[in-house]
């Protein structure tokens, strides 16, 4: 009976070391994980620093300005082209196209759900004209 507890005793042991020992590499390996994370973390930071410095070196309006010149036709407006807000055309009314489509399909009635078929009651509400 001892004979056995100590081979269950030292079994427990060996499990329990092998356990600690594969814990252990566990942890080596996620702190490895971990700093190469961090690495790229700053590589990442410090490509977004370099981005922001060329858009930052790309977008200056005297950069902007000499382009527009080179390569746009731009003219300045003239006296002309300015017309008082009273002379632009009306907004359009807000033209629900799907609903116009819905209704000259025949579709725009009110349904029933398969569930209940026999029900006269439509479950779908009804689309209100504007």
């Amino acid at each position: 009976m001892i004979r056995l507890l100590n081979v269950a005793a030292i079994a427990a042991l060996i499990g329990s070391a092998i356990y600690a020992y594969s814990i252990k590499y566990q942890t080596i390996f996620y702190a490895e994980e971990i700093v190469k994370l961090q690495h790229d973390i700053q590589m990442q930071k410090h490509a977004i620093g370099l981005l922001r410095a060329d858009f930052a070196h790309l977008s200056r309006p005297e950069r902007i300005s000499v382009l527009t010149d080179r390569f746009l036709n731009m003219q300045e407006p003239g006296a002309m082209q300015i017309v008082p807000i009273n002379a632009l055309p009306e907004k359009l009314a807000n033209d629900d196209l799907i609903a116009r489509k819905l209704e000259a399909l025949g579709l725009a009635a009110p349904t029933n759900t398969p569930r209940d078929a026999s029900d006269n009651d439509p479950t779908t509400p009804s689309a209100k004209p504007r």
